[in-house]
């Protein structure tokens, strides 16, 4: 069997898996978000946090819980990293230093998961247990949450209640979360990941000297790492370490657990708003968007330009043999057009086009499935555009499932679209110009850019993955990158809320001759050209000058 074909039976087989997860998994998501049943296990947790989960709130209430928890969820991480010298089960690992521990901090609770430490070099099992997986857990949980007070707002109407974030982010994780991450991690165990709380020891010789590996409760993590779309590594080498992904089946089935919540989350919409059909629509732009990517990117990956690369198949530097290019092409661009940052490949390795495909991903604001929960509301941020650019063509006040997209919506919507591309163009201009950050790049010309350009995209996108190449691990890079990891996370989580409360007030608008019929194929064309072409037009100079530059050389 060739590579080529290999790699297309792997997504074939992949695609298949979705589907038949889709429909179960989206209606149970629908039917945890709309039940007024509290388990017990939930009670115990509402008595703990004095939270009343039967209280309705608006948006601002709303906003609060999330910004409350997250800080909190910041101040504890911070702590727990800089008191690991003194932790029990540390490893021997000191504590961290302020400005790597905020990076981290910040890069969890807002789940992003940008690594700039070796993580078997440099966290304890405490660390990576009671910190870090715990943050992989809550932080998806408030993606949902906020996606799922979005889709309130249309489904609802003459009121500005959006539910109770405390009951959303708890049913989140104990309802969704914990039992698929759970059967995960047992599928994980049984592929050979390893599950353990062992210490360093030594495994052998290794050119000249004693190499050394540290154990860990890493199927538990890699299973939620890859399911609520966070992407930390427990190893340096993320996914493409043995210990984390160790054969082609596991690699398969990471790429399913990424996939899969963001894509069944179009069922639950179509549930929750009364019409599934909206939520296939949804669904057909997220999968037309992830399919052409893909093709795109192993079509650049195998092209054969050379005697190194038609001896190997493909472009393979940075590729583990385990996986190839087809499998390795297919997890970087799912990666990458979720908000997970897990690679089992080096990006910075890719060809110059290749590179360029999984930057371009990220800066489509990662809807195509996108990360667990932003996903969706991003990708309801562009349909509420793309209706509206439809109304101007034909004179007529936009509509999107039954509510006016008036001023104000369109006003929250754009600033939804504008957040992130100014953090990645600003700070990336500052980095550019300024003489020591640019002494982090180990590539110059037009790969050194990328390097740069890449590390401020998956930071403000909230992805986390690295190009590789890039020391990071700098004052500079640890500030602004958890600067960008902020802003980009909870900024485009006020408008979203705000545009949420904004809508659930209007009275619902009759279906007439002249509305624009946003389940049918046309719509769903509209909504691909107007998420490419705006990413285009922000973004075309920038990638001009990097992965274009050095696609094109």
């Amino acid at each position: 069997m060739g590579p080529v074909l290999a790699g297309v039976l792997q997504l074939l087989a992949l695609i298949a898996a979705l589907a038949l997860a889709y429909v179960p998994l989206g209606n149970y998501i629908a039917k945890v978000y709309t039940s007024e049943k509290h388990w017990r296990v939930e009670r115990w947790i509402y008595q703990g946090i004095g939270a009343d989960p039967d209280t309705e709130m608006r948006w601002p209430a709303y906003l609060r819980g999330v910004l409350a928890f997250s800080v909190v969820g910041i101040l504890f991480l911070y702590g727990l990293q800089r008191l690991q010298g003194v932790l029990p089960g540390s490893l021997g690992f000191s504590s961290i230093d302020p400005d790597q521990a905020f990076n981290t901090a910040v890069s969890f609770v807002t789940n992003t998961n940008w690594q700039s430490y070796y993580g078997e070099q440099a966290m304890g099992h405490v660390v990576q247990t009671a910190g870090l997986a715990v943050q992989n857990f809550v932080s998806a949980a408030v993606g949902i949450a906020v996606a799922v007070a979005l889709v309130r707002g249309f489904a609802r109407s003459r009121t500005g209640e959006l539910g109770n974030f405390w009951a959303d982010l708890v049913r989140g994780t104990v309802r969704i979360l914990v039992p698929l991450a759970a059967v995960a991690a047992v599928v994980l165990v049984a592929c050979g990941v390893i599950q353990n709380f062992s210490g360093i020891h030594e495994v052998g010789q290794f050119m000249g000297g004693t190499q050394e590996w540290n154990g860990g409760a890493v199927a538990s993590q890699e299973a939620i790492k890859e399911l609520g779309t966070n992407g930390g590594g427990y190893f340096n080498a993320n996914s493409a370490h043995p210990f984390e992904n160790p054969t082609p089946f596991s690699n398969l089935f990471e790429i399913f657990l990424i996939l899969v919540i963001p894509f069944s989350l179009t069922r639950a919409f179509g549930v929750m708003v009364g019409s599934v059909r909206q939520g296939y629509a949804i669904l057909a732009t997220m999968g037309t968007v992830w399919l052409g990517f893909v093709g795109l990117m192993m079509w650049t990956e195998f092209a054969h330009h050379g005697p190194a690369f038609e001896l190997a198949n493909g472009a393979m530097e940075g590729k583990e043999l385990r996986f190839g290019v087809g499998a390795s092409s297919v997890f970087a661009t799912s990666t990458t057009l979720t908000s997970t940052g897990a690679v089992d490949s080096f990006h910075s390795s890719f060809t110059g086009l290749g590179g360029g495909i999984t930057m371009l991903g990220m800066m489509l604001g990662e809807i195509a499935p996108g990360g667990v929960g932003s996903g969706l509301y991003g990708m309801l941020i562009m349909a509420i555009i793309a209706v509206f650019i439809a109304g101007l063509m034909v004179g007529r006040t936009p509509e999107y499932l039954g509510k006016k997209i008036g001023t104000r919506e369109i006003k929250l919507a754009a600033c939804y679209i504008l957040v992130t591309p100014a953090l990645v163009l600003v700070f990336t201009a500052f980095a550019m110009a300024l003489p020591t950050p640019a002494n982090s790049m180990t590539n110059s010309g037009a790969h050194g850019f990328s390097e740069i350009l890449y590390a401020y995209t998956s930071a403000s996108n909230n992805n986390g993955s690295a190009f590789a190449g890039l020391n990071a691990d700098t004052q500079w890079f640890n500030s602004t990158l958890g600067l960008c990891m902020l802003f980009g996370r909870f900024l485009p989580m006020v408008f979203v809320l705000a545009l949420a409360g904004s809508l659930a007030e209007q009275k619902p608008v009759p279906v007439t001759a002249g509305t624009l019929r946003t389940e049918k194929p046309l719509f769903t064309g509209l909504l691909v050209g107007a998420i490419l072409i705006i990413t285009g037009l922000t973004y075309f100079p920038a990638l001009a000058l990097g992965p274009l530059a050095e696609g094109l050389a």
